[in-house]
This record gives structure tokens, C-alpha cells and sequence, in this order.
């Protein structure tokens, strides 16, 4: 696939900087001159000059203030943009094997420039993040959690291809401490908890992740409510799963229901005792919304700063319908030809499946949840689930960002859950998540349109409602 991309990772290069009279001089280095600038906080600087040099920048400024010499190595950015690299914070390279080797390409084809792969097997996803360290011209970052971490039984198994072997069964708390070891040994960037954990056993994984300095992300374990998950240290929530339970008005009598189902049920298939779970509680848990309930959660993830990836692009993905737009169809031709073919016949099956009114429901609730979790001061970040429900590698994230729109997050406030925020999430803000002076990695492909998020608003202008067609990257 031809992207035209090329980033830059961390290394500082000290060089000599020299005034000639025919302009400022910099060895070694690429000059980007009369270039718009994508700011996630302040919005779209016009006619910027950018000096890259060592693998970091070194100078943004007004295009205006700096004259350079002819001898630069100088890439005329009139008419273009420039903009951070863009993380998917909740990628699986395990769920598809087969797809796993198309995805550094589909991602860097998108802009994605760093990914955080929330649950496979530890020698696979270690195997893709030790290629993308050892060339990070052709690989985007790549963090990892490992295998997810479920109690017995466990959801992702490998009894059937929709549950792929990517969780670990721990029977007891030992099993639990044993395996954070060892996953911590190999180096893993955060780890994963799963639904199926008892609260033992959640409590002395969040224990030992805080002691270790990991974070601890997943879903909320069906044997606990939100702000009992929050207060043991989860770090993070994907999908947003399981809060709108503990957000009911009869959340206590939910929380006691599944508590018996799991211990009467213990001998059950673990993914076939949550799907039954789900099935009987979530429906109910929508229709029996609170809002002084959710608002007492909200304001324990906003205390103890429980991050969510809400993942909106899969939670609404039968209303929204991803696959049905052009860009998604043009997506799919950058995947191999087996898993294109398999993915089109998925579509004309769910081209003729009825959305059930919960459905509905269940999407409205999401939109309107990441709405209240962003005022809340929440933090959020982007992630897809890809390659789950059909969502392509790459062109997903930008799918996620204007379904944030849709949530009535601003492009701006989208555009910083896929930049700052994952920068932040794991401490190398310093590093990545802007274009400007001794930030490393950034998307320096000088892009027509400047992503789905059209326009841009300038820095002293209000945010602008995002454009819902993609402009293809080639």
C-alpha cells in the first residue's frame, strides 16, 4: 500500500545551526516551510515553518520570521497540513493472526502512528512490538497488556473463532499474583482485567500493577459494580462495559443477581455465562437509567481519574453503520484478499438484520454517556477494537473520531483523545502528542485535507462541527 508517511521516534541529535546571508542553515535536517500546523489544543496555524533534524523538532515558527538558506533540504508545505501522530488506544493483533501482518502498513496508512493492543497472547502481540522497535521507519509504536487477565471460566478461550485464545484463566488469587509477575518480567506496558475475575482476585491485580508501575485497563469484572472496580485501582475502562449496570436504579439488586448467576453457573463455557448475563441484565440496566446514580459513578471515575475508551465506533456500530460508507469500502481493499472477501459477505449479512429497537437504545445511551463522562472532565481516549465488527485498522480511528464528534465532543477535543491523551496516559507527553520544539514522532505526511475533521477551526476561531466523509490518505 502506498501511504507517502514517514515518522520520527526519539532520539536527540545536537547540530550546529549556521547564519549565511542567503538564509539560516540546518545540517542534516528537513525544512517544512509555508505549512498549516494542527494543534490539538489551539486549533490550525497557517504558513508555519517546520525544522526537523535528529529525529526531533527543532523549530516551529512563522514561516514569515525565518528565511532558509537554498542549501536546506526544504519541502514546500504550501497548501497542506501537518499534524501529530494518531494512536488507537485499543488494538488487537491476536484476534485475526492472519490479518496481524497487515496491520503496521493499514495503520501507517491512516496516520496511526501508535497503537495500545489491549489483550492476545504474550509471545504473539511481543513478537509485533519487538518487530516495531527493531524498525521504526515502517512500524508504528506498538504498547502491550498481554493476555487478558479473566478469572475461571474465561470469556476468550478459543472455543469458537469469534472468542480467540486471548485471556488467561486464573482459578484462584495465586494464579493471579503468578501470572503479574510474569507478564511484568516480559515487560508489558500495562496489564488487561477481565469480566470474569472475582473481586479478590481484581483487587490483588490492581494491588501489584500500582506496586510494579503498571496500569491496569479492561472491563469492569460482572462480579463488582464501577466505583468498587475504580476504587481498587482500575486505572482505565474499555467500551465503557458494564457501567450502564451500576448505573441503574436497581443496580444493587443487578450486582447480587450476577453474583449468583456466577457461582451457580461456575461449570459454564465462559463466554456463552457472560453473553447470558449481558443478554438478561443490560437491557434491563438501559430502560432503569439513573441519573443520580450515574452521577455518583461519574464523580468516583472523575476522583480516582479512571480513564474511558469508550470505543463508540463498535458501540454503535449496527446504527451507525460503518459499512456501509465509501471510505470503509475502500478500506477493505488494503486487506488480504480472503479476509476482504469474508468481511464483504459479513456486510450482506448484516445489511439484512433488523436493528432491534435496544439496539437503538443501547447506541443512544452510549452517545449520551461519553457526552456526561467529557463533562464530567473525564478523561477519554480513542481506540477501536480493531479488527472486531468489521472495524479496518487505520481507517477505524477516524471512524472513532467523528462518532466523538457525534457524542458532542469538539474536533478539537476529539483530536486530543488520539494525541495529548495517550501521550499523557503513559507519561511521555514530553515526547509525543504535539507539533512543536523537542517533541519527537509526528505524522509528517503533508496531507490535502487535514483528516475527517473538516474544517479545522484557527486558533482564535470556535470549533467547527466534523465533516462526516473521509478524506482518503493515499
Amino acid at each position: 500500500m502506498k501511504y507517502g508517511l514517514r515518522f520520527l521516534s526519539l532520539t536527540l541529535l545536537i547540530s550546529m545551526v549556521s547564519c549565511q546571508p542567503g538564509g539560516e542553515t540546518f545540517p542534516d535536517a528537513i525544512c517544512i516551510e509555508h505549512v498549516s500546523v494542527i494543534h490539538p489544543e489551539d486549533g490550525l496555524t497557517e504558513n508555519q515553518t517546520i525544522i526537523i533534524q535528529g529525529e526531533k523538532i527543532l523549530r516551529v515558527t512563522p514561516s514569515s520570521n525565518l528565511k532558509l538558506s537554498p542549501e536546506n533540504q526544504i519541502i514546500d508545505g504550501t497548501g497542506k497540513y501537518i499534524m501529530p501522530g494518531l494512536w488507537d488506544a485499543h488494538v488487537h493483533f491476536a484476534y485475526m493472526e492472519n490479518l496481524a501482518p497487515s496491520m503496521f502498513d493499514l495503520f501507517l496508512g491512516y496516520g496511526v502512528t501508535s497503537v495500545r493492543d489491549t489483550g492476545g497472547k504474550i509471545d504473539f502481540v511481543k513478537m509485533w512490538k519487538d518487530k516495531a522497535a527493531a524498525n521504526p521507519n515502517a512500524a508504528p509504536r506498538v504498547m502491550i497488556a498481554g493476555p487478558l487477565l479473566d478469572g475461571m471460566p474465561n470469556v476468550y478461550d478459543g472455543s469458537t473463532p469469534q472468542r480467540p485464545p486471548l485471556s488467561v484463566g486464573l482459578p484462584t488469587v495465586e494464579a493471579a499474583v503468578k501470572k503479574v509477575n510474569e507478564l511484568d518480567s516480559l515487560e508489558v506496558d500495562l496489564l488487561k482485567a477481565y469480566e470474569m475475575l472475582t473481586p479478590e482476585q481484581f483487587t490483588i491485580i490492581a494491588k501489584m500493577a500500582k506496586q510494579k508501575g503498571l496500569k491496569v485497563t479492561g472491563h469492569v469484572p460482572l462480579s463488582m459494580d464501577v466505583i468498587g472496580a475504580s476504587n481498587a485501582g482500575l486505572s482505565s475502562m474499555e467500551h465503557m462495559r458494564n457501567l450502564e449496570l451500576s448505573c441503574a436504579s436497581n443496580a444493587d439488586e443487578l450486582l447480587q443477581q450476577r453474583q449468583q448467576l456466577l457461582i451457580a453457573q461456575k461449570d459454564s463455557a465462559g463466554g456463552i455465562l457472560r453473553s447470558k448475563i449481558h443478554e438478561l441484565q443490560r437491557e434491563t440496566a438501559v430502560k432503569n437509567y439513573d441519573e443520580t446514580k450515574a452521577n455518583k459513578v461519574l464523580a468516583v471515575l472523575a476522583k480516582n481519574e479512571t480513564w474511558q475508551i469508550p470505543t463508540l465506533a463498535l458501540n454503535t456500530f449496527l446504527t451507525n453503520r460503518h459499512f456501509e460508507r465509501r471510505s470503509w469500502q475502500e478500506s477493505i481493499a488494503f486487506l488480504p484478499e480472503t479476509i476482504a472477501q469474508q468481511w464483504s459477505k459479513s456486510v450482506a449479512s448484516l445489511k439484512e438484520m433488523p436493528v432491534t429497537p435496544f439496539r437503538v437504545s443501547y447506541s443512544d445511551w452510549s452517545l449520551n454517556m461519553v457526552k456526561k463522562i467529557h463533562r464530567t472532565k473525564i478523561e477519554i481516549m480513542a481506540g477501536t477494537d480493531c479488527p472486531i465488527a468489521l472495524l479496518t485498522p487505520g481507517e477505524s480511528l477516524h471512524e472513532e473520531l467523528a462518532v466523538l464528534v457525534q457524542a458532542g465532543l469538539t474536533p478539537l477535543e476529539a483530536l486530543k483523545t488520539a494525541t495529548i491523551n495517550p501521550a499523557k496516559y503513559f507519561n511521555m507527553e514530553d515526547e509525543l502528542g504535539l507539533v512543536q520544539k523537542e517533541c519527537g514522532q509526528i505524522w509528517s505526511y503533508l496531507m490535502q485535507t487535514p483528516l475527517k475533521i473538516l474544517p479545522i477551526p484557527k486558533a482564535s476561531e470556535p470549533s467547527l462541527k466534523m465533516e462526516r466523509t473521509l478524506t482518503k490518505v493515499n
